[in-house]
């Protein structure tokens, strides 16, 4: 059998603030808190996971590790509503929703944590 992804799990210093701000892009629930959180969406799990918990569990493994290098992208039906309830509640949009010439309407955000957050939709 081929692997198949299940999902993402971001490594921070606040797990509850991640967990809370997925939440709320997502409009889903967190569940648990420190040190590990989830957040559940149709095809995957995004987790949350405490960087001391990554620590106590392998000493030394988060020495090279750095953060805010990727973009988590997630589809939605309406990128402009998503837009307007996001940059109304004080989230920081990186890029107003963009129609990208491959045909994408995307809007970008950026998480507590640096990394960048991409809504899209198919044309």
């Amino acid at each position: 059998m081929r692997p198949r992804f299940t999902g993402t799990c971001l490594i921070t210093d606040d797990v509850p603030a991640l967990a809370a701000f997925y939440a709320d892009v997502l409009e889903a629930e967190a569940e648990g808190g420190e040190p590990f959180a989830m957040v559940t969406v149709p095809g995957a799990v995004l987790s949350f996971f405490s960087v001391r918990g990554m620590e106590a569990m392998v000493h030394g493994s988060m020495g090279a590790a750095t953060g805010g290098n990727f973009t988590l992208e997630f589809e939605v039906t309406d990128v402009d509503q998503r837009h307007e309830r996001l940059a109304a509640r004080g989230i920081e949009i990186l890029k107003p929703p963009t129609t990208q010439p491959w045909g994408r309407r995307s809007v970008w955000l950026r998480d507590p944590d640096g990394n960048i957050v991409n809504l899209y939709q198919q044309a």
